[in-house]
């Protein structure tokens, strides 16, 4: 959902997701991205951490107009995520 200010948008990947949710799945195996360009589109970097945080290491299939697909995991998408993980580190450093 796009408009004139970027940064009060939200893409079709993080919408697809949060809708998913809203109506219950807690479980995906891929996510698409279709576009009528030449070439693949890939998810933004603020999708590619929701998707990471919310479904974890799923297929991302990335189609181009002509029907051509490309297929990665995630994590080759996002090979250094912040985790929960990586916030617990800070905090524990904070702590001492």
């Amino acid at each position: 959902m796009e408009n004139s200010s970027y940064g009060l948008t939200i893409c079709a990947e993080r919408t697809a997701l949060f809708k998913a949710i809203s109506e219950g799945a807690r479980k995906f195996k891929a996510i698409a991205i279709v576009s009528d360009q030449d070439g693949f589109t890939s998810p933004c970097g603020a999708c590619r951490q929701v998707i990471l945080d919310l479904a974890g290491d799923i297929d991302i299939i990335m189609a181009d107009h002509r029907g051509r697909m490309k297929i990665l995991k995630m994590n080759e998408l996002l090979p250094h995520p912040f985790t929960p993980e990586t916030l617990q580190r800070f905090q524990k450093k904070k702590l001492k």
